[in-house]
Formats: C-alpha cells, structure tokens, sequence
C-alpha cells in the first residue's frame, strides 16, 4: 500500500512548523543585520542572500500549509464518497439477497465469500464443516444464477453501477459535497 503525506499528518505539520521556526531566524537575523543601515543593507551580498532565504522559507511554509490543507480535504472527501459507496454496495447486496431468497446462514455464507475468506475459513468462523459451507455455496450461486465467487462478485457490482449516484449535501451550503 502506498502512504501519502495524508496518512501522516502531523509529520508534515511538524516539517513546516520547523521551516516556520527557521524562515523567522533568518528573518530575525536579517533584520537585525539590516536595523543599522536600512534598505542599504541589501547591497551587503550577505545580507541579500539571507533576506532571499527568509523570504523562500516563507513562501514554502505558506504554499506547503495550503497544499497539506487540500490534501486533506480531499482525503476526508474521499473517505465520505467510500462510505455512501459501501453503504450503496450493502443496501444492493441485501436487496439481492432478498430476491434471491437467501436463508440467514446463506446470507452469512455470501457475506463472507463477498469478503474474500475461503471455505475453510468461513467454516471455522461459522463453526460448520466444509461441507455445509460449500452446500450453501452452491445454494446461493444457484439461486443467483452465477457459476462462482467471481461471477456472484460481478452481480453485485453491476448492481453498485447502475444504482443511481446518491450525492450528499453539505448542510452548511446546501451544495453537493
């Protein structure tokens, strides 16, 4: 799994906190070593490269706390548009599995096969042989009308993708999210 700069946070927010710390040395610095002569302190190459520094660092620091923030509203949108998505694929898995007919065991039984355990581990967590587990297998592809796992998966999610798009709204604005 790749990390981003939004699975840790406050790494980044320390970073710029010392960029912050270290853009207001130099600026302290410059304007201590400027203090005396005023704008003719610049001509000093010193001084010059010190104020460019100063002035760097801030930018960095205001331009890298704005990138941090969209990134993490990006992130907490992303979160909300996964759930709706998982809400939307669990109401669509229950709608199916009450058209097709499925017993409580079987539901347990697709649930977990959806989930991508293997029989034997659906066997264990069910406390049931695997002989059982693959009986209601074949129950619940039969009453789907699939082959398989995969063919089951595919059924659902084609229902996930013509379900119509629920967009939420931010009740704040009363604009979609």
């Amino acid at each position: 799994m790749t990390r981003t700069p939004t699975d840790r946070p406050g790494a980044l927010i320390a970073l710029i906190a010392i960029q912050a710390l270290s853009a207001g040395f130099f600026l302290w610095d410059v304007l201590g070593d400027a203090m005396p002569e005023g704008m003719r302190a610049l001509a000093n190459l010193h001084i010059a490269i010190e104020a460019l520094a100063a002035f760097g660092l801030i930018l960095a620091v205001i331009f890298e706390t704005r990138y941090l923030m969209r990134l993490l509203r990006r992130k907490a949108h992303l979160e909300r548009q996964v759930s709706i998505a998982a809400g939307a694929f669990h109401d669509i898995m229950q709608d199916h599995f009450s058209t097709w007919g499925l017993t409580p065991a079987e539901e347990d039984v697709a649930m977990f096969t959806i989930k991508g355990f293997s029989i034997a581990e659906i066997a264990d967590m069910r406390g049931s042989a695997q002989g059982t587990v693959k009986s209601q297998l074949n129950a619940i592809y039969r009453k789907a009308g699939v082959n398989g796992r995969g063919g089951l998966l595919g059924l659902l999610i084609d229902g996930l993708l013509e379900a119509p798009l629920v967009v939420p709204r931010d009740e704040t604005t009363q604009q979609p999210a």
